[in-house]
């Protein structure tokens, strides 16, 4: 009897032991992006005016808006060698090894040339200071009907972008 008790723990042991092995499984990454770096566009149907802009940090990926009063629906984004002010031709240094132009079909002035979008330092709109991408926010004009963001960033990484009510969402991924 002590001999069968004792076959038998030695095979629930035996048991649990192989299914207490740990398997090693390839678990998917919680920040699963696939925008790409390729320019980003869609044709303007409203403009508003330029109010205000902003950014924040997520898990996956750094954010940067642009507030309208009333809405914008066109823009234009994308990786260029270089950012450039609208007008003046005059080049808009930005940190980071990514630069990305981020223009909107709206003005930031309203229509009796009142700035409706006003700023402090034209390099820093935006305090971007720690956060994994984004490296700076400097303004490139306002100039017939059109405003121009520099956006440096780390590295050409991933981006979207989107529009809601009264905003233009723009996020640029931590990793590729």
């Amino acid at each position: 009897m002590f001999r069968r008790v004792t076959l038998m723990v030695a095979a629930v042991v035996s048991a649990l032991a192989v299914v207490a092995v740990p398997v090693a499984s390839a678990a998917p990454s919680a920040c699963v992006v696939d925008w790409g770096s390729l320019p980003k566009q869609a044709v303007a149907t409203t403009a508003g005016n330029l109010t205000n802009i902003r950014s924040g940090q997520q898990e996956c990926y750094d954010r940067l808006v642009l507030d309208f009063r009333g809405d914008n629906d066109g823009y234009h984004v994308e990786y260029v060698d270089q950012v450039y002010a609208d007008g003046s031709g005059h080049l808009v240094p930005l940190r980071g090894a990514g630069k990305l132009r981020v223009v909107v079909h709206s003005p930031a002035y309203d229509d009796n040339g009142n700035a409706t979008y006003t700023f402090a330092d034209r390099n820093e709109l935006v305090n971007v200071a720690g956060y994994t991408t984004f490296r700076q926010v400097a303004w490139a004009n306002s100039f017939e009907g059109w405003s121009t963001v520099g956006l440096g960033v780390r590295a050409r990484l991933p981006f979207r972008v989107f529009t809601l009510p009264g905003r233009l969402v723009l996020d640029v991924a931590h990793q590729w």
